[in-house]
């Protein structure tokens, strides 16, 4: 759940209209789709007691030693201090790969040092939520979240998840075109979530959910974090969105203020608040949360965080080769169509659809359906993509494993809950 740090506030004021077309101009950058990067979100814990709270002290320490790391990934702490890798566009689905791999092996290496660990869990199972970072912006985010309910700290401080990045696609129509990639992220972003559903439990109980991560953003205000109507052209709907979207805070020196229901809109047309800037824009935007945000390119945000250590590379690789290998984006396509009708017309995560995908995974037949073609999909079309044979037998045991057993990770979780000896 990073917000970007940028706070400031210098700059003309923005206008309404001046507002919307900055929005409409940079939401979908079209043309060929040529690059992929990953979003990898990480929980931290003891190595070897894996239930106990990391002191503050020990986080610090932690974190303090992989800012000197080498990468070539972005490294951020989140709000709980949960550790976050950004990679860097890459050309190919293997170069992504690659480099984030090498990154992740040098920050395992480097929390071992202090006896800590990556953990992949959707949402921390056992602890509560902690907020480790103190920083105004957080404090906003806190006070801001906390009007909807407890789902807010639960996704800043004991969340983690994968977060895909690709291109928004062509101009023109067909599979490729940045309209259908729309479409197809907000349907087969369901499949998504209930193949890699990761986080059915949260402070030492079972939710009910299989992905409890995705039932928390349910919670939240649909203005932030809703998709926009599929009904309506990408970038108006989106742009209708992000300026209707109510404001987290208002930058400022000390305590940043936090206003009560005032859309980006109502603030460009104000005459009590300060003006906006086009910086004000740009981190109102960071603090939208939908399960599919536009930022030039496409960010998948719904899927958990995954276990073991190549765990990732399963999602980023499905995704990739759904979406930018054209004859595996045109089985996709067909297969979600039959599930269209099921979000009843309410954009995701909150509809039907969605909610069934968070609460029962791939025991939903339609959705197992899905994802079993999907998947198989995949799996043919990887090999035109030029991954290694690594990935793609990663990408085979998972299918194997979790999805034509109609299964996904939160299964194992349970299963090994219910052995566990009182």
């Amino acid at each position: 759940m990073s917000v970007s740090p940028e706070c400031g506030i210098d700059g003309p004021a923005l206008r309404e209209q001046e507002a919307e077309a900055l929005v409409e101009g940079i939401c979908f950058k079209t043309g060929p789709p040529r690059s992929v990067g990953v979003e990898v979100e990480w929980l931290v814990h003891r190595e070897r007691a894996p239930h106990d709270l990391v002191g503050r002290e020990e986080l610090a320490a932690a974190h303090a030693d992989l800012r000197t790391l080498p990468l070539r990934s972005g490294l951020s702490v989140e709000p709980g201090g949960q550790v976050e890798l950004s990679s860097r566009p890459a050309p190919s689905l293997g170069a992504c790969v690659s480099e984030v791999s090498a990154d992740l092996a040098a920050v395992r290496t480097a929390l071992r040092g202090h006896g800590l660990t990556l953990a992949g869990m959707g949402v921390d199972p056992r602890l509560p939520p902690r907020r480790f970072l103190r920083e105004p912006r957080y404090d906003a985010m806190e006070a801001c979240l906390d009007r909807t309910g407890p789902a807010g700290r639960t996704l800043m401080c004991t969340s983690a998840s994968v977060q895909v990045c690709l291109d928004a696609g062509r101009e023109e129509p067909g599979v490729m075109g940045f309209t259908r990639r729309w479409w197809l992220a907000h349907h087969l972003g369901a499949v998504l979530v209930a193949a890699f559903a990761n986080s059915p439990m949260a402070e030492g109980r079972a939710t009910g959910w299989l992905s409890t991560r995705q039932l928390k953003w349910t919670e939240l205000d649909p203005g932030r974090a809703g998709a926009p109507s599929l009904a309506h052209d990408p970038r108006r709907a989106w742009v209708r969105r992000v300026l209707d979207a109510p404001v987290m805070c208002v930058r400022r020196d000390g305590p940043w203020e936090v206003p009560d229901g005032v859309s980006f809109r109502e603030w460009t047309r104000s005459r009590t608040m300060r003006p906006p800037t086009r910086a004000d824009l740009d981190y109102h935007i960071s603090t939208l949360f939908p399960p599919v945000r536009p930022r030039g390119h496409l960010e998948l945000r719904m899927i958990d965080a995954q276990p073991g250590d190549d765990g990732w590379i399963v999602p980023l690789a499905v995704v990739t080769a759904l979406f930018d290998d054209p004859e595996a984006a045109a089985i996709a396509n067909r297969a979600v169509s039959p599930l269209a009708e099921r979000a009843a017309g309410a954009p995701a995560p909150h509809n039907p659809l969605w909610t069934a995908a968070a609460r029962r995974g791939l025991a939903d037949p339609g959705l197992r359906r899905a994802a079993v073609t999907c998947f198989a999909a995949a799996l043919d079309a990887l090999p035109r993509l030029g991954v290694s044979t690594g990935v793609l037998d990663t990408v085979a045991a998972y299918t194997e494993r979790y999805v034509r057993r109609g299964r996904c990770p939160a299964d194992d979780v349970l299963d090994r809950e219910a052995s566990a000896p009182l």
